[in-house]
């Protein structure tokens, strides 16, 4: 009888009929039942080891394949904003005769820098966990394949490596690529893309590193910069600015008219850096999230805000607003909202857009005038400028009581001070390492061109050709 019903019990939890209560109910009655029952049900109520470690484990990282397709596109706007957009943008501002010279420059800076980088440059940006600089760990691209996997900010959703390369790859060469409206229409061309190599090397890199880098000494010291006020914006108008001492003023300037010879091509520029810039700020967030688009909408909102804050100021003091007021107005609100985009509310975002506006329209009238600087294109009054102001506001509207992504105990004054020692760390770097890379440039091959080719336009003296032909 006693293996009559031991056979029924083991049949039943076999097929998962009864339950372990059942079982161990049955148990209590017959020792044996309880025996053979507790063969068959644990294992079934009670995982391996090896299971449960497994279910406790994080979950496999895998390849997010809507935030790759974002990040795809927002590398290709990112691109829109150097080829065509900053080219077009630059190239309207300057006489005809030098039209083709700053498409050139922009071009083959861009180009340049993207095989530096591909060499070296990601490596020391972003190889390491150094303070100031990565490692060469990653050079030419070592150990990066298809299957490589690059972190976003969520633990178990990533992005393929490349695509960050790529994106990264747009920063660095649009950081270059800016420097060359503030010695436009005098400089050599070989001067140029000598001296974009060294800077790229001996200042983006590691102000890049620092700020983004793992282990980077501003990173780490809780700097904010969400897609480049320092590393791209200050970082570049800088050298710009002492490549404007160094080199010297453009042949008649002051005394001779250097209109823009086509600001329908100007504000084309400017329009194609606007929709870029979705990409360059609302896709520093790595992901497709709420995160892009607060970035996104910031990045609207502020910019709208600047063009009327300078068309104001303009009608204010100068009696009209112009056109290529309220496309440089536009640029100094991209800028402003750069690195604050995706931690300061939309509110924050038109407040610092309007300040942007009005400050960067004294930048390149009232500062330029007390630098005395040739910045031709006025590189150090809206990026400088606007750079320097959004780094520090970002320090301020990041608060929560003003609508900020902060940390309740977000302390202002602190965040203040530390966006301050990134603003500073920024300027010496780059003031330093670009005023010793122009010198290098000036003693290998010299810097300017000599004054028969200025006046003749760098078009056809540089590059024989001409952007339009009577």
């Amino acid at each position: 009888m006693r293996k009559l019903i031991a056979s029924f019990a083991l049949g039943l939890a076999a097929l998962g009929l009864l339950g372990v209560a059942h079982a161990q109910e049955a148990a209590a009655s017959a020792p044996e039942i309880a025996s053979a029952v507790e063969a068959v049900v644990a294992p079934a109520v009670a995982p391996a080891p090896e299971a449960a470690s497994a279910a406790e484990a994080a979950p496999t990282p895998t390849v997010n394949k809507g935030d790759t397709a974002w990040m795809m596109i927002s590398t290709i706007l990112v691109i829109l904003m150097v080829v065509p957009g900053l080219a077009l943008f630059y190239g309207g501002l300057v006489r005809s005769k030098n039209m083709l010279s700053v498409l050139m420059q922009v071009l083959m800076v861009f180009s340049l820098v993207s095989v530096l980088w591909a060499a070296y440059g990601y490596s020391l940006a972003f190889g390491g966990a150094g303070t100031i600089i990565g490692d060469l760990s990653k050079a030419f691209l070592s150990g990066i394949t298809p299957a490589s996997m690059a972190d976003t900010f969520t633990p178990d959703a990533k992005i393929p490596e490349l695509i960050f390369v790529a994106f990264q790859c747009t920063f660095a060469g649009i950081t270059c690529a800016l420097i060359v409206g503030a010695f436009a229409e005098r400089i050599k061309f070989g001067a140029v893309l000598l001296f974009t190599a060294l800077w790229f090397t001996f200042s983006y890199l590691p102000i890049a590193h620092m700020v983004w880098g793992a282990g980077g000494y501003l990173l780490s010291k809780g700097a904010l910069d969400f897609a480049g006020g320092t590393v791209v914006h200050i970082n570049s108008a800088v050298a710009g600015l002492v490549g404007a001492y160094m080199i010297g003023k453009r042949i008649g300037y002051g005394r001779e008219s250097f209109t823009p010879h086509s600001l329908t091509l100007t504000m084309v520029g400017a329009s194609l850096l606007w929709v870029g810039w979705f990409g360059f700020n609302a896709g520093s967030a790595l992901e497709a999230n709420g995160s892009a688009a607060l970035a996104f909408i910031n990045t609207l909102m502020a910019t709208a805000a600047a063009v009327l804050a300078w068309c104001v100021g303009e009608a204010l003091f100068k009696g009209k607003a112009s056109m290529l007021g309220a496309a440089s107005g536009a640029v100094a609100g991209l800028v402003v909202i750069t690195p604050a985009c995706g931690s300061v509310g939309p509110m924050g975002a038109i407040v610092m857009g309007l300040i942007a506006g009005f400050i960067c329209l004294w930048g390149v009238s009232g500062l330029k005038k007390m630098l005395g600087a040739d910045d031709a294109l006025d590189v150090f009054g809206i990026h400088g400028v606007g750079g320097i102001v959004g780094a520090l506001l970002t320090g301020v509207f990041t608060a929560p009581s003003l609508g900020g992504t902060g940390a309740e105990d977000f302390s202002i004054a602190h965040q203040l001070l530390v966006q301050a020692e990134g603003v500073v760390i920024t300027i010496v770097w780059s003031g330093i390492v670009a005023a010793i890379c122009y010198k290098i440039v000036d003693l290998v091959i010299g810097l300017r061109v000599p004054e028969e080719e200025e006046r003749e336009g760098l078009d056809i003296t540089s590059h024989g050709e001409t952007a339009y032909h009577k």
